[in-house]
């Protein structure tokens, strides 16, 4: 069975190779196949095309992200939908397509973390029909979603001691596994899904996240509990959990009905680690380290979670 480190090689190989396919194309080729996709509404062809384009000029290059490239696809696809329901030229949109899309989406009911990243596709495809040298056009140009008026901390909570407790008293071994490598290191699901046994060191209590969000690498620190479930696991493949993420929301799902507690999804765990971390004194650097956060500012989320200060004094009223 092939390493981790061979498949993300050749993952980001693969992904080279076709971004190269379209941009060795001579201009007036790449021009001439991309106006055809864009005028057929080529859904296949478009993405192909966004995605030489996020791996030749985007950000993080090669190193972009399988989550990146499934979401943003997906938001090409939902544009790309729209667009054929509602006749749009695609080189050619009228003034109020961009704005348009962004209310179809806010009346749809969609959430201001997806309008963002469906506004993001859609962008990211624009910029590559520029690219292609299609249409000069920019749907989205002016294009601004609504601040979100709900706070950060509470849209999504954090799981409370006893709800994480009652989940691992329900779990098997591999779920135990799972619930503490993201319920302690604050790993991410598809980091947590991704992460080889060569990536750990039992005896140093340490790991080592690759191609983590923005495709950066950081060690975290283990919990002795996080040992223990570790070395419970039998049979060791090259990936310490693997699986899909669907498939893992499925058994996260089924354990939560199973105990009777609210399911919040696997990034409640993430939120955990963080609140748990400051509840117990943890300066926020030293939090924002270990949840690999680019920023303290997004680490300060837990300062509100993690105060119980004003529910205890009421209490006493």
């Amino acid at each position: 069975m092939r390493t981790l480190e061979m498949a993300v090689e050749l993952y980001q190989g693969d992904l080279v190779a076709r971004a190269s396919y379209l941009a060795t194309l001579h201009p007036e080729e790449l021009k001439r196949r991309t106006t055809a996709a864009a005028r057929d509404k080529d859904a296949a062809a478009l993405w192909s095309l966004t995605e030489a384009y996020l791996t030749t000029h985007g950000q993080t290059g090669a190193r972009v992200s399988r989550h990146t490239l499934r979401v943003y696809g997906q938001a090409v696809r939902t544009f790309l939908t729209y667009a054929t329901d509602n006749a749009v030229n695609l080189l050619n949109p009228g003034a109020n397509v961009g704005a348009l899309y962004l209310r179809h989406l806010e009346a749809a009911g969609k959430s201001a973390a997806t309008v963002r990243v469906k506004l993001a596709g859609a962008r990211t495809l624009y910029k590559a029909l520029r690219w292609a040298g299609a249409t000069t056009a920019d749907a989205f140009a002016d294009v601004r979603a609504a601040p979100d008026p709900t706070p950060a901390w509470d849209k999504r909570q954090p799981y409370t001691e006893e709800e994480m407790t009652r989940l691992l008293g329900a779990a098997d071994a591999r779920m135990t596994a799972l619930l503490l490598l993201c319920g302690h290191t604050g790993l991410r699901i598809a980091e947590a899904l991704a992460l080889a046994w060569a990536d750990v060191d039992l005896s140093a209590r340490v790991l080592t996240v690759k191609n983590g969000k923005g495709g950066k690498t950081r060690r975290v620190n283990l919990s002795r509990s996080l040992v223990t479930a570790f070395e419970a696991l039998t049979g060791r493949d090259s990936l310490v959990i693997g699986g899909g993420a669907d498939a893992a929301r499925e058994r996260l799902l089924w354990l939560c009905k199973r105990t009777e507690t609210g399911n919040k999804g696997f990034h409640a765990l993430r939120h955990y680690a963080g609140t748990r971390l400051v509840r117990e004194g943890h300066s926020l650097d030293a939090a924002a380290r270990h949840l690999g956060h680019a920023s303290i500012e997004t680490t300060r989320i837990y300062t509100k979670w993690a105060d119980d200060s004003l529910r205890d004094a009421l209490n006493d009223w």
